[in-house]
C-alpha cells in the first residue's frame, strides 16, 4: 500500500525500501472541460540542483525536448499533449545509484505549455498528482495528490526527491508559480529567453 502524503510531508524512500536502486515518478492531472477551444497541453519538467538549490546547466533541464540529464540518470519517457485517459500522464525514470554527486535535488513540476496565449492555468486543472514507483516490483510506493488549491498559476513544483545523509527522501511540495516554467527556470538559475 503507498503511503499518502500531504502537501509538506516528507518520506524516507531508499532508507525504508532497502535496495531500491530504480524509480519511477508518475505525473498526472485532469483538465476541465471548458470553452477555452484550445489544446490544454501541460508539461512534467524537472530540475536537477545543486546544493545551492540551482541547476548547474541547460543539461540540468529535462523535459520533452531534452529528455535526459547528461549521464542518463534522469529520463523523461515523452510528452503527453492531452493529458487523456486514467493514470500517469507523463513519466521520469530515476536511477537514483547513478545521480551524480552534485545533484543534491530533483525537482518535478508541471507546467501548462503556452498557457498565457491560451488563457490557461491550474485553477482548470483537477487531480493532479505525483506517485514514485519501484521500478523493479511495480510497487507504488508514495503518492502525493495536490488537490485543488491553484487558481492563476501556471507551473506548480509538485515535489522533490532529494539526498539526506546518504539516503534519497521525497519532500511533497505542491508550490504554485504564477510566471509559469519562465518563474522556476529563473529561480533554479537557468537564464530564460
Amino acid at each position: 500500500m503507498a503511503i499518502s502524503l500531504s502537501k509538506g510531508q516528507k518520506i524516507d524512500l531508499t532508507k525504508t525500501n532497502p535496495g531500491l536502486t530504480k524509480v519511477i515518478v508518475g505525473l498526472g492531472w485532469d483538465t476541465n472541460k471548458y470553452d477555452g477551444g484550445k489544446d490544454f497541453d501541460l508539461d512534467a519538467s524537472i530540475f536537477c540542483l545543486n546544493a545551492q538549490g540551482k541547476a548547474g546547466s541547460e543539461k540540468d533541464f529535462i523535459f520533452y525536448n531534452n529528455p535526459q540529464n547528461a549521464n542518463g540518470s534522469v529520463v523523461h519517457t515523452g510528452d503527453n499533449r492531452t493529458g487523456e485517459g486514467d493514470g500517469d500522464d507523463e513519466k521520469v525514470i530515476v536511477d537514483l545509484a547513478a545521480v551524480p554527486a552534485e545533484t543534491e535535488k530533483i525537482a518535478f513540476c508541471i507546467t501548462i505549455y503556452d498557457a498565457d496565449a491560451r488563457s490557461q492555468n491550474f485553477g482548470q486543472v483537477s487531480n493532479a498528482f505525483v506517485r514514485i514507483v519501484d521500478e523493479n516490483s511495480g510497487t507504488e510506493l508514495v503518492r502525493y495528490d495536490l488537490g485543488e488549491d491553484f487558481s492563476i498559476e501556471t507551473a506548480v513544483v509538485v515535489g522533490e526527491l532529494y539526498r539526506h545523509n546518504g539516503e534519497w527522501k521525497f519532500s511533497a511540495i505542491g508550490s504554485g508559480y504564477k510566471d509559469g516554467l519562465a518563474g522556476l527556470a529563473r529561480d533554479y538559475g537557468l537564464a530564460t529567453s
